[in-house]
């Protein structure tokens, strides 16, 4: 998902969206632990989608848009 089009997501989207990718993220994390992941590096890159939805969701709620 690009930037632009996460700016435009409404609070409760954005909150949405970021509790899928947290599970997401904890599957993933456990299929380390077992050893079954292809590509390595997803897990650095949904750490990072989390937290750049966690900064637009506080800039919402900052913004009193979270209701």
């Amino acid at each position: 998902m690009a930037k632009a089009e996460k700016k435009e997501l409404s609070y409760s989207e954005l909150v949405a969206k970021r509790n899928e990718l947290k599970k997401k993220y904890m599957d993933l994390r456990f299929q380390m632990v077992i050893g079954h992941v292809d590509n390595p590096m997803q897990k650095r890159t949904m750490r990072r989608e989390i937290a750049a939805l966690n900064t637009l969701i506080r800039q919402k709620e900052i913004a009193g848009l979270d209701k």
